[in-house]
């Protein structure tokens, strides 16, 4: 069954959002897009969790105490790595040792380490310096003139799990994972091993309920088939499900807009993020299922989820959880997810990697990859940021915040006229919170463009006139120049089974008549009437970029009630679309999601460093510098009508520091103090090693081949958050 994403917008709108915004908003002066406030914006829904006659979850706040726990608990990983060991700092990584990766992600590039600016080396932990950033320098900033001086292809991310090759699990007490460990040939400073560090920065996850698929590259699919991030892709996913007769069957799952729990589910069974290599979920269900959550970690007595279920009092803080887990996944999951008693049908422990837990599998085992994941998503969407002084103040008649200092008034004109806004679009300040802005787009178009410039937002692809000349582009994702396509291939990957994780390029097998590539059933809705520029042109004359008649047209067979492109609904013909893509210097039919990346959200964003998809720069100056100058580099999907030598932000001091005032009213106090919900319990984080990037002194006690940790200690925040505020990443660098 086709899933029409104008259908969940049109319902939605209907059932939820007629009364969310009311009057009429006049148009206002200045270029494009007004930023809105994110307060009252719909959350994309996900039918059959929550409601109907039988649904997945039984009870919600149960829910979202079993994700949180999950969420913060160091007994996830192998060795003791949670998920919030990578999101500890307003939902991002705010590490500065052991943080460095030696390419990106699909990059053919040796895996070598990139000398510092000075020229010294720069490797496996080392702790970062102000002076390392930016990755890339030029001798005037601001000036896209200017000459390179300095380039670097490595990453900044997070520094996750030592690996080796999964063994066992313990099923009390022990934190860590029985595995085979040695040390990894990248990560290792003599003969010692370190934590790997994963390949991407690590983006937030506060707000991240808003995205239509997660991860830089999208591979955290919309859909969640119970079992792994590829939706409908996996052929082989799916829940044991016990029937009314007393059998159990293993059945397909497909929840709409839950991208969160694609996206939980990859982690804990990554190599280089939590686990070690060949663990599996059912194994650790068999970890965690009889534990008492975060029974090594301090919970504040008045957690905002979990401080009824704490052991700790007030001024007596004390660890773990007043229950276990298999009890919190009862109370929160319908029972014929788990109470099928045998054992007979869901596969042992392989005899070589389990010879102390060798039984049989249970159904609850089997299935905890759906409760873990769908818990997190449960608990992730409590995460919303909506009450910055952004949110705070009035409005005018257009729509403009009038309560902001004068600065940062004037900070939204900047951001307007420098089109910031075509992409940080909607009230989550990304083109990737589709349905969200699909919903919105309706209901206050003003904050979508007026009659200078509008965004389309309701289609997953659009077509833009890009670098590399008319392209496809997945809506929420961008290319905008910050690294070279080789040394990340972004959106450009192909998932497990051999498709493109791109809808863009599905979306030319459609077009070509090619059904077998379509394996996201958004794409066969897309309507090219809602693409930003036309595809076809309904005239006899050839056209280089555009087809006509004199290649083969036909009217897109969808309806054109309020296309956001009337003049847009003509297509190629199938044959003039296959004749197209057999082109081997083809123009008309091109794909810009190699070196495309996804659109972050701008909300909190002073503290959510470093910056980009390779984290290669450490403060937003830098980031304004690199906008400034145009990007860094040409790649072909980078967008030059929003990327470009911004000379009046250039030559104005003024005009720079009135964006980054603007910039900052989107910071949330509640997350800035961690007060509820973006209360926490206690988290220990690897933190590098003992020692530097050129001696080791220390040994693990896990394996005498591997580095003893170096831990940061996040103390247990309750409801009414710290006295400290976090900090902004570059102030953690020396």
């Amino acid at each position: 069954m086709l899933i029409n994403i104008k259908k969940i917008i049109s319902t939605l709108t209907k059932v939820c959002c007629l009364t969310f915004f009311t009057g009429s908003i006049l148009q206002a002066d200045g270029f494009g897009p007004i930023p809105m406030t994110l307060k009252g914006a719909p959350v994309p829904e996900v039918p059959g969790l929550l409601d109907g006659p039988d649904p997945i979850i039984i009870n919600k706040e149960k829910a979202i105490a079993l994700g949180k726990a999950l969420f913060w608990d160091i007994n996830v990983g192998s060795d003791g790595v949670a998920c919030a060991t990578c999101h500890f700092n307003a939902g991002a990584d705010r590490r500065t040792k052991n943080q460095i990766a030696p390419i990106g992600r699909g990059s053919d590039l040796p895996k070598e380490f990139s000398l510092g600016r000075a020229g010294t080396p720069r490797g496996p932990n080392a702790a970062l310096k102000k002076n390392d950033f930016p990755f890339y320098q030029i001798d005037d900033p601001m000036n896209p003139t200017s000459v390179p001086i300095y380039n670097s292809d490595d990453v900044v991310s997070s520094a996750g799990t030592f690996g080796g090759a999964y063994r066992d699990v313990e099923w009390f007490a022990e934190k860590n994972d029985t595995c085979d460990r040695s040390a990894d040939p990248v990560f290792h400073v003599g003969a010692k091993g370190l934590r790997k560090v994963a390949v991407r920065n690590t983006p937030t996850v506060i707000n991240a309920v808003f995205n239509f698929r997660n991860f830089w590259d999208g591979r955290a699919n919309n859909i969640f088939n119970g079992s792994s991030p590829w939706g409908d892709r996996d052929p082989d996913a799916g829940v044991w499900v016990r029937n009314s007769n007393g059998t159990v069957t293993k059945q397909r799952l497909r929840l709409i807009n839950s991208a969160l729990a694609s996206q939980a589910i990859a982690p804990p069974m990554d190599d280089t993020e939590m686990a070690c290599h060949g663990r599996t979920f059912t194994d650790l269900g068999r970890k965690l299922l009889n534990r008492r959550p975060l029974e090594q970690q301090n919970v504040h007595w008045n957690d905002s989820v979990l401080g009824s279920l704490a052991f700790s009092t007030k001024d007596n803080l004390k660890k773990g959880l007043n229950t276990r887990y298999y009890r919190l996944v009862m109370q929160a999951f319908n029972p014929k997810y788990w109470d099928y008693t045998r054992s007979d049908q869901f596969g042992s422990p392989p005899p070589s990697s389990s010879a102390t837990h060798a039984a049989p599998y249970t159904q609850i085992e089997s299935n905890f990859s759906m409760f873990f994941a769908l818990a997190i998503q449960m608990y992730e969407s409590t995460l919303i940021s909506d009450d910055s002084p952004f949110d705070q103040s009035a409005v005018d008649e257009h729509g403009i915040p009038i309560e902001l200092s004068e600065s940062a008034q004037r900070g939204i004109d900047v951001f307007r006229d420098s089109h910031c806004a075509l992409c940080h679009i909607g009230p989550n300040f990304t083109s990737s919170a589709v349905v969200t802005n699909g919903i919105l787009q309706k209901l206050k178009p003003h904050a979508f463009g007026n009659s200078s410039f509008r965004v389309s937002t309701t289609n997953v692809v659009t077509a833009l006139s890009l670098n590399g000349g008319m392209m496809f582009q997945d809506t929420g994702f961008s290319g905008t120049g910050v690294t070279p396509v080789e040394n990340d291939i972004g959106l450009g990957g192909i998932d497990p089974f051999g498709n493109p994780l791109s809808f863009s390029d599905q979306y030319m097998q459609l077009l070509a008549g090619n059904q077998n590539g379509i394996v996201d059933p958004y794409v066969a809705d897309v309507r090219p009437c809602d693409l930003d520029t036309s595809i076809a042109i309904d005239r006899d004359i050839p056209h280089p970029l555009l087809f006509t008649r004199a290649d083969g047209i036909q009217r897109q067979t969808q309806d054109t009630a309020n296309c956001f492109n009337p003049a847009g609904t003509f297509i190629p013909t199938v044959d003039a679309a296959l004749a197209e893509l057999e082109k081997p210097d083809r123009r008309r039919f091109l794909s810009a999601a190699k070196g495309s990346y996804k659109i972050p959200t701008l909300r909190n964003i002073e503290l959510t460093g470093p910056y980009m998809h390779n984290g290669g720069m450490a403060t937003l100056d830098e980031v304004l510098e690199f906008y400034i100058r145009g990007g860094n580099f040409e790649t072909p999907p980078k967008e030059f009508a929003k990327i470009f030598a911004l000379v009046d932000v250039r030559f104005s001091a003024e005009q720079r520091e009135d964006l980054l005032n603007f910039l900052k009213t989107l910071t949330d106090d509640r997350v800035r103090f961690e007060r509820a919900p973006f209360d926490h319990p206690e988290l220990t984080v690897p933190h590098g090693h003992v020692g530097n990037d050129v001696a080791i002194t220390e040994t693990n006690t896990i394996s005498e081949t591997l580095a003893a940790d170096e831990f940061l200690l996040i103390p247990a925040v309750g409801a009414e958050g710290r006295k400290e505020a976090l900090q902004a990443f570059d102030r953690y660098l020396k």
